[in-house]
């Protein structure tokens, strides 16, 4: 009976020090996600104003009579897709619930649909987590990055999507698609695939812009808007791995608030079976007290 209470003090000890950790894990991770948050705030601002400046060219271009765009990046290289590249973000630590397999789950589905359409696939990948999952079930991946989910960085996310946007160019691939998870509130994630390449854009007419761009000589426009749609390219990519970056902060909060929630049920299970176990040793002493003196007698 000493031996099982003292099995039960262990464990409860390290259940208790299980849950300091969990519970130091999730102050770091709500620390990190506001200033993710904040992050994303200010990049979604300056997306916002290429979006804007991008849609007013591309309205005045299709009202000018130009005929559909035929730029670099507007244009569908055929007819029939044969090669899509998809791109993947995936945190490059675990201890987030299921962030990383959410993401890794719509790949594989994405890979599936593709192969039925007779549409070859290759990856590109951010992320220890993608990556390790990959490599280990022998999908091969033409470009992988570690350390940059954790850690956005403008130039590096550029050069990464730039080497698709050649391969694009070049006509080595027809179509690429952004994956990742992305943040949606303090308490949720959502998933998100994004075409890249072509880029696709739907004119809204109802909206107004209030202080349009001059545009001087105007037959730069088109010129103006491919490069605008290659600074779109790239802070998209950008922009995913900051918002990543964010959702993984708040899936980790949330799996590290669950892991302190269960531990602490865990701790008073285990000091109820510890105080039932140290009864039950107290009541057989005492009867074997009790039976000593009465043999005694």
């Amino acid at each position: 009976m000493g031996n099982n209470l003292k099995e039960i003090r262990t464990q409860i000890a390290s259940v208790k020090n299980t849950q300091k950790i969990t519970k130091a894990m999730k102050l770091v991770s709500t620390s990190k996600l506001k200033k993710a948050d904040e992050m994303a705030k200010r990049s979604k601002l300056y997306a916002n104003k290429i979006v804007q400046v991008f849609k007013e060219i591309h309205d005045r271009i299709e009202k000018s009579g130009a005929g559909s765009l035929n730029g670099p990046f507007f244009t569908q290289h055929t007819e029939q897709v044969k090669m899509v590249d998809i791109i993947f973000i995936t945190a490059d630590k675990g201890l987030c619930g299921g962030f990383n397999s959410t993401t890794i789950k719509e790949v594989l589905r994405l890979i599936s649909s593709y192969k039925h359409q007779n549409i070859k696939v290759r990856l590109r990948g951010i992320g220890k987590k993608g990556i390790s999952y990959f490599k280990f079930n022998g999908i091969s991946l033409i470009a992988q990055v570690e350390e940059l989910s954790s850690v956005p960085n403008y130039e590096k996310s550029s050069k990464f999507i730039n080497e698709a946007v050649d391969d694009y160019l070049e006509g080595s691939t027809d179509m690429v698609i952004l994956v990742h998870n992305g943040f949606k509130n303090m308490i949720s994630q959502e998933l998100r695939v994004q075409q890249l390449l072509p880029v696709t854009y739907e004119a809204k007419k109802q909206e107004q812009i209030l202080n349009p761009v001059d545009i001087e000589p105007e037959d730069g426009e088109m010129e103006i808007l491919n490069k605008l749609a290659h600074k779109y390219v790239e802070f998209s990519m950008y922009y995913a791995l900051v918002d990543s970056l964010a959702a993984e902060h708040s899936a980790r909060m949330q799996a590290m608030d669950s892991a302190t929630n269960n531990a602490g049920e865990i701790v008073r299970n285990r000091t109820i079976a510890y105080n039932k176990a140290r009864q039950e040793a107290i009541t057989t002493e005492l009867v074997e007290i009790n039976t000593g003196v009465e043999s005694m007698k």
